[in-house]
């Protein structure tokens, strides 16, 4: 799967694994590299997740 956010006029792409379960250090990744994109660290990113 992958997402597309637009940010500052210029796209920024996200490949996600379609499949399930996903592994604990893919799943990681996945929110490092989000929180690299939106300039946070993984703990903030979590704790802005409303779960």
């Amino acid at each position: 799967m992958r997402l597309t956010r637009d940010s500052a006029g210029q796209q920024q792409h996200l490949t996600i694994p379609a499949h399930k379960p996903l592994r604990v250090g893919t799943l990681r990744q996945i929110l490092k590299d989000v929180a690299s994109q939106v300039g946070c660290s993984i703990e903030e990113l979590i704790g802005s997740l409303d779960l």
